[in-house]
């Protein structure tokens, strides 16, 4: 299964009715969700590392298949130099090994702040880490890394160690009209997107606008990127946000059937073959 599909969060109160049946408890979402889609993006873990009762338990509630790919504490990323928290890196992986197969790869966010001069920093860091077990991407922000010779050189030290690349596209939420409603979802970087893999395999966080219209070009693009992709063997996760985190779980249900249509080898999404489904986002 080179493939899996999700949104950034399971714990969200707004799918009670749509997502998550009627009358489901917060303590239900993870269980439901994971029957729903076969990743989640742990944006959980960047503001506060769960204990080792909660990671078992995240293990036990999930299907065989299920992957958490969790991002690093912002403690650890947004603190300066990273070499300085390699510590508390492993530390956190050690944290996180009760989930077994269901650990998929970790991914450091580094603030805009963090610039090409610190690259040096960068790679002591990625060089720490245990990358053979515990695949690990990278998520830049500072313009600068995506500007010559600081995006080749980020490329081939990526490439070196085999640490992925995550691909953050932003471009749906910056088209179209200055809705009020994305205003706080326009805090993340308007970046290029560099259509490159580094390693056996990469994170795509799409960033997607409440219309679905407005997203259907870079859905369409990323479709084809994708066939060349698993054509190739990489293995890819795909995570949908969207200012309304109500519309994520649809949103990501339609790319799903967009790959599905155009033949792309991608393994079935099993919200569709719940006996008991949710009811259809009426979210348009």
């Amino acid at each position: 299964m080179n493939f899996s599909i999700g949104c950034a969060v399971w714990a969200y109160k707004g799918w009670v009715g749509e997502l998550y049946p009627q009358g489901t408890r917060a303590t239900e979402f993870l269980n439901l969700y994971s029957h729903c889609f076969t990743t989640v993006e742990g944006n959980t873990t960047f503001y506060a590392v769960p204990n080792q009762e909660t990671v078992s338990r995240w293990a036990a509630e999930t299907p065989p298949g299920f992957e958490f790919c969790l991002k690093l504490p912002r403690d650890i990323t947004h603190q300066g130099l990273l070499k300085p928290q390699i510590p508390a890196a492993l530390t956190f992986l050690e944290g996180m090994r009760p989930l077994g197969k269901r650990l998929g790869p970790i991914f450091a966010q580094l603030p805009p702040s963090y610039a090409p001069k610190l690259i040096d920093d960068l790679a002591g860091f990625l060089e720490a880490w245990p990358r053979t077990t515990a695949p690990l991407a990278l998520e830049v922000r500072h313009p600068d890394w995506f500007r010559e010779p600081h995006r080749s050189n980020l490329t081939q030290l990526l490439e070196t160690l085999g640490v992925g690349r995550v691909l953050l596209d932003s471009r749906p939420i910056y088209t179209g009209d200055d809705d009020r409603q994305l205003q706080s979802e326009r805090r993340k970087p308007k970046l290029p997107v560099q259509f490159s893999v580094t390693a056996p395999f990469s994170l795509i966080r799409f960033i997607s606008h409440p219309d679905l219209t407005v997203n259907q070009p870079f859905m369409e693009e990323w479709v084809r990127q994708l066939q060349q992709w698993l054509q190739t063997g990489t293995r890819i996760y795909f995570f949908v946000h969207c200012p309304l985190e109500e519309r994520s779980p649809n949103t990501a249900r339609y790319f799903q059937q967009l790959l599905e249509q155009n033949s792309v080898p991608v393994p079935p999404l099993p919200w569709n073959h719940l006996q008991h489904p949710p009811n259809q986002l009426n979210l348009w």
